[in-house]
């Protein structure tokens, strides 16, 4: 059961966080009230700011019904020079224009189209066409751009939202603000009405008979608020709804993409139209950023709360934790004491613990077994009188070893009762004692005797292994030698023969051809012919001979240089064949220069070779890099290739694959190209489809950076 201290600071944590959190949720409120309020004030400037846009837009129209109380009616000219002075674009950009919408009945239509068309305006085409009691059509609209062009004739009470405004603006005499046309290009219009003699007068019946029209303005709700509002509200969203029109939405923007702090709503009546205006404000970080401090304050009390309760809690576990303590060390030093005797009893190494003068105070029956001797007999004795040799065996400064730890090991002879010296293994430790004991030290002894004489037999062997090795590699040197010179000699011994049935060959055809048959003419050719081959095997012979002979001498080679220069001598050879060559630039290597020509010269000549007769022949020699950072290289073609069963037997002299009569060759250039690479370290292996062309890869284990100067082949 949790005692009273345990409950006190329990307490403290609960009665700290209530605090922390009451305080932090009323600075929070406080704070995000404030900054509604500012929100609130500046949707309050906004209305202000679209009121007054609109308030300018009236003064505009009004003064364009000054210029009919100066004249009866201005004409189209006069009021676009009205217009003009205005610069309307320029001070009101969301303004479309500037217009005079007439008020005519149904039997002075006629009457104002032919005055219309005699006074040279034009034709007047009211739109859309058909009988009513009234009409309003559009008279002047400037600037003319084409869509307030477009819009003269243009007869709005035939549009309801148009239609309701202009009647609005006759019933009261005051002016009147449309919802969105369908018929026109603009969104809203602003209508004041214009009577005749420039007074309004009183009663409706009266404002009937002296209507002259409408001086109306046409504006782009979007620009309107844009320009009403500019930058300094971009990140506050609003929404326009126009309730008297079935709450359509007018215009949207949204501020800010976050989820907003706030909303608030205005309804704004201006013109005899209702409108409501819906604010988001910002997201609450960038509305009311203050509140982002107050969840640091928030954090600190909470850790303060959690630090009073820490100590409170510590205080109160002081007086358990000591008997727990206790009790635990009490019970930790016999469970530690009995390991060790354990340890000491049932080990099989032998030990002893030793006093500051090396006197054995307590042993073990693996030592007891090790030295033959009963513990009765050991304890008390010097730990020294059990060795044949020298005490300062066991000093750092004798034959054994000593660590930073002050631990020394070192190999002596055990004196044993009865029988032979024996070798221990010793290992020396200091070790404390208990209060009142006189023990620096552990010693651990180990019986090695079988162990030394087994590592002593392995030396022998090796030394033996040793000389046998070194003797054969003298008869490997020596058949090495015998077989070079066996080659040498049978090739040198050969040639005589053979330039001897040659030469004889040579002088029958020369001499005796027309006294022999053509049997006889032709087994003189293939005598001659198996000769020159017999010569060329001999040359093949000796060209792998000095391959294990040369003496490697490493070096930087560029191998996209030297393989382009192959192809230019292979091209110099057999200028009539068109074959397709990609050589990949900056392949390096490192590797007997010498060697690595002939490498490449066997393997692209091969290519050169079994591609012959092929249509679109392609030789392409490259290189891939493989996991590790290590390159192999490649050469492929597209011709003869070679059956996959039969790979093993490409690298083997004298093999071959294609009859001389398909491919000339001697068998020797694989075999040659893998000795090569194999005096290099390096491996190589073949793929190929009979038919479908061939590919060599290669690795050269000692590559280099890029070479920069390399050209390609083509």
């Amino acid at each position: 059961m949790p005692r009273g201290g345990y409950l006190l600071a329990l307490m403290v944590l609960v009665g700290s966080l209530v605090f922390v959190l009451v305080a932090w949720h009323y600075a929070r409120e406080r704070e995000l009230r404030a900054a509604e309020a500012s929100f609130v004030a500046r949707t309050t400037e906004m209305v202000e700011r679209l009121n007054q846009r609109l308030v300018y837009y009236e003064l505009v129209a009004r003064g364009g019904t000054a210029l009919f109380a100066s004249m009866a009616r201005p004409t189209p000219q006069q009021w676009a020079d009205y217009v003009d002075s205005l610069n309307l674009r320029a001070r009101f950009p969301a303004a479309e224009g500037l217009g005079f919408v007439g008020y005519v009945s149904n039997n002075s239509l006629d009457d104002l189209q032919i005055e219309w068309r005699e006074s040279g305006y034009g034709q007047l085409n009211v739109r859309p066409h058909g009988m009513r009691a009234r009409y309003a059509p559009v008279l002047y609209l400037e600037p003319r751009t084409p869509d307030n062009v477009a819009a003269i004739g243009l007869d709005l009470l035939s549009d309801p939202a148009s239609a309701e405004a202009l009647q609005a603006g006759l019933d009261t005499g005051e002016a009147r603000l449309s919802g969105p046309v369908q018929a026109y290009a603009s969104d809203l219009m602003l209508f004041v009405p214009v009577f005749r003699d420039g007074d309004r007068p009183r009663t409706p019946a009266a404002r009937e008979l002296s209507m002259q029209g409408w001086v109306y303005l046409p504006f782009d709700l979007d620009r309107y608020v844009d320009v009403s509002l500019g930058t300094a509200y971009a990140d506050v969203g609003l929404r326009i709804f126009d309730t008297d029109g079935g709450d359509r939405l007018l215009f949207a923007s949204k501020g800010g993409q976050a989820e907003p702090a706030f909303h608030h709503q205005v309804t704004m009546a201006r013109y005899g139209r209702h409108w409501r205006l819906e604010f988001d404000s910002p997201p609450e970080a960038v509305a009311a950023p203050h509140v982002r401090g107050l969840e640091s304050m928030l954090a600190l009390g909470m850790v303060a709360a959690l630090l009073l309760y820490g100590v409170a809690w510590t205080l109160a576990r002081t007086e358990d934790r000591a008997v727990v303590i206790a009790t635990r060390m009490t019970e930790d030093y016999r469970r530690s004491e009995q390991r060790f005797r354990s340890s000491m009893q049932h080990s099989a190494i032998g030990k002893a613990l030793l006093d500051s003068e090396g006197r054995m105070v307590e042993v073990n029956p693996a030592l007891c077994r090790i030295v033959g001797r009963r513990e009765e007999s050991l304890q008390g004795q010097a730990f020294e009188s059990l060795f044949e040799d020298d005490e300062s065996s066991l000093r750092p400064n004798g034959d054994g070893t000593t660590d930073a730890n002050g631990i020394h090991r070192v190999t002596r002879h055990l004196r044993r009762e009865g029988d032979l010296p024996r070798e221990a293994q010793l290992t020396y430790a200091p070790v404390p004692g208990n209060i009142g004991q006189d023990i620096t030290g552990l010693v651990e002894v180990e019986d090695v005797t079988e162990r030394v004489r087994a590592q002593a037999r392995v030396h022998a062997l090796n030394r033996t292994l040793e000389a046998r090795v070194a003797m054969r590699t003298r008869e490997l040197s020596q058949a090495n030698q015998e077989l070079e010179a066996f080659a040498y000699s049978v090739s040198h011994d050969l040639r005589a023969p053979l330039r001897s049935i040659d030469g004889f060959s040579r002088v029958l055809i020369e001499r005796y051809e027309n006294q022999l048959d053509e049997g006889g003419r032709d087994y003189l050719r293939r005598v001659r012919k198996a000769a020159t081959r017999m010569g060329e095997l001999i040359d093949a012979i000796l060209q792998i001979s000095r391959l294990g002979r040369a003496e490697l001498r490493r070096e930087s080679v560029d191998l996209s240089r030297m393989a382009v220069e192959v192809i230019d001598e292979l091209r110099a050879g057999d200028p009539g064949r068109e074959l397709a060559v990609r050589i990949m630039p900056g392949m390096a290597a490192v590797g007997d220069a010498t060697l690595l020509r002939n490498l490449l010269g066997n393997l692209l000549g091969n290519a050169w070779k079994f591609t012959r007769g092929r249509e679109h022949a392609m030789i392409e020699f490259g290189a891939n890099e493989q996991p590790g950072g290590d390159v192999e290289f490649y050469v492929r073609d597209n011709g003869a290739g070679f059956p996959q069963a039969y790979v093993n037997k490409l690298f083997r002299p004298f093999q071959r694959l294609h009859s001389l009569h398909e491919f000339s060759g001697h068998g020797i250039g694989l075999a040659s190209v893998k000795r090569i690479i194999e005096r290099h370290g390096g491996l190589i292996r073949a793929e190929g489809r009979e038919g479908e062309g061939a590919v060599f890869y290669f690795t050269l284990p000692e590559t280099v950076e890029p070479a920069t100067d390399s050209r390609q082949g083509a």
